[in-house]
């Protein structure tokens, strides 16, 4: 995980450097886009502490190790629907949002429903029905 996360802190640091520097070459006086550089870094900055905290948890994998063998990742890699509807409602749920957007903001209300229904069927899909553990 060390290199997925050299990979985030890299432009996380860019981003703080480079927001830094256009707040200093507008006098800090346009908001927005020193505002928005440095929260692009910022979501750059949460990926790479996730993957630390990955790294802090479940310590050196295979793959980061210059000397590790094919077959030590062999095996289970993770527990994955053989299929799934759920994502799509989502997909329909975020349309409609963006539809609300350009339309009319009364059209959010069914994107919200079709939105939680969908997501939380996603998060609850293996606690029951077929696939249930």
């Amino acid at each position: 995980m060390r290199t997925e996360a050299n990979v985030f802190i890299v432009p996380g640091v860019f981003f703080f450097l480079a927001g830094t520097a256009y707040g200093i070459f507008t006098h800090w006086s346009e908001w927005v886009g020193f505002l928005a550089i440095y929260l692009t870094g910022g979501m750059f900055a949460m990926v790479a502490v996730y993957f630390k905290m990955l790294e802090k948890r479940h310590g050196q994998r295979a793959e980061d190790r210059e000397d590790a063998e094919i077959s030590e990742d062999a095996g289970v890699q993770g527990t994955f629907a053989p299929w799934s509807w759920w994502p799509l409602l989502c997909g329909a749920g975020a349309a409609l949002a963006f539809v609300a957007m350009a339309v009319g903001w009364w059209i959010m209300a069914p994107a919200a429903v079709v939105g939680v229904f969908g997501l939380v069927g996603w998060v609850m899909e293996f606690s029951r029905g077929q696939h249930a553990h």
